[in-house]
């Protein structure tokens, strides 16, 4: 009798602690709650880069001369855009670009400065920003047909 009274005993104290973890595992604190809160409420908002073009020409552009665009963009999307980083395929080619964030259906620009000192001919450059979207990155890019300054070459 005095076994079966400590197994029961045992068993209920088993079955006690096994529920007690399990109403722990489900308390959720309010700093927990309101991060589940929030993000469930931006859950489906992303924000999205729209641009008027990626792509621009300049066309004929002499040797060691500086050419500027300015790459344009609206966020389309339902969050704050933000882009954190623009990488130019090469050195001869600065950008800069709108450091805020930029609200759903506002506008932002890419500047880009481009120095054709030391090139030649046909060259294609792009410059790669790191964003806040799904994708994550972009590309624009531009071309130029670079003259040669005629240095050195006789004259025709």
């Amino acid at each position: 009798m005095i076994k079966q009274s400590i197994q029961i005993i045992v068993m209920s104290s088993l079955l006690l602690v096994s529920c007690k973890k399990e109403n722990a595992a489900l308390t959720i604190d309010d700093t927990t709650a309101k991060k589940a809160e929030l993000a469930h409420a931006n859950s489906g908002k992303l924000p999205v880069i729209k641009f008027e073009t990626t792509e621009h020409d300049f066309g004929k552009i002499k040797a060691g001369e500086k050419v500027e665009y300015t790459y344009k963009f609206t966020n389309t999307g339902t969050a704050d855009l933000l882009i954190t980083d623009a990488k130019a395929s090469c050195g001869c080619t600065v950008p800069d670009y709108t450091k805020e964030p930029v609200s759903p259906g506002k506008t932002g620009e890419v500047h880009v400065v481009f120095d054709s000192t030391g090139k030649s001919g046909d060259v294609s450059k792009t410059v790669t920003l790191t964003l806040n979207t799904e994708k994550g990155t972009e590309q624009v890019s531009f071309k130029a047909n670079i003259e040669s300054s005629g240095i050195g070459m006789p004259a025709h």
